[in-house]
């Protein structure tokens, strides 16, 4: 069974080597190679770790644990970043290792966010995704409706991406 629980800092290397090896296996032909080619782990440690370091930030992480293979996936949320008239929380990372989907995990990080953004006193939650990723199907059967799409250039380029959202965070979560 996989054990969901509230990243610490020691997770950070486990959470960056997730987050490099599902964009590696999710993204290629819909970003550059370049792209998928110059991620580094290291990077991703820096980037995680000021997250979790930084005593203001909003932001939370919960991992995925597998008693087995450790950490397989992760989630970042907190409050939605563009001030959006409806959608106040915002999911902005889940990654889950390939050889770990449709077990289970990705749907337990998944409810742990909207527990706690509920929590937070969030009601509602946005999340953006590359209009061509295989997890809409996964947005889609958790309730999530389409409500925006944006284009925007990532390392010059142009990614469309589609906003999901949530109205009630407490109809996705399970008791």
């Amino acid at each position: 069974m996989t054990l969901i629980r509230l990243a610490q800092l020691a997770d950070v290397p486990a959470i960056a080597r997730v987050h490099v090896e599902s964009w590696r296996t999710t993204y290629p032909g819909l970003m550059p190679a370049e792209i998928l080619a110059n991620l580094s782990v290291e990077r991703r440690e820096n980037f995680w770790r000021g997250v979790l370091e930084n005593p203001e930030a909003q932001t939370f992480l919960h991992v995925a644990e597998d008693p087995t293979h450790g950490i397989i996936g992760f989630s970042a949320a907190g409050p939605e970043r563009s001030n959006h008239p409806i959608y106040k929380g915002e999911l902005y990372a889940i990654y889950l290792l390939k050889e770990h989907q449709g077990k289970g995990a990705g749907r337990a990080l998944f409810q742990a966010v909207a527990r706690q953004l509920t929590e937070r006193g969030f009601s509602s939650m946005l999340l953006w995704v590359l209009k061509d990723n295989p997890a809409i199907q996964f947005y889609e059967t958790l309730g999530g409706l389409r409500v925006s799409e944006k284009t925007e250039n990532f390392n010059d380029a142009p990614l469309t991406e589609f906003a999901y959202g949530w109205d009630n965070l407490r109809m996705v979560i399970k008791p």
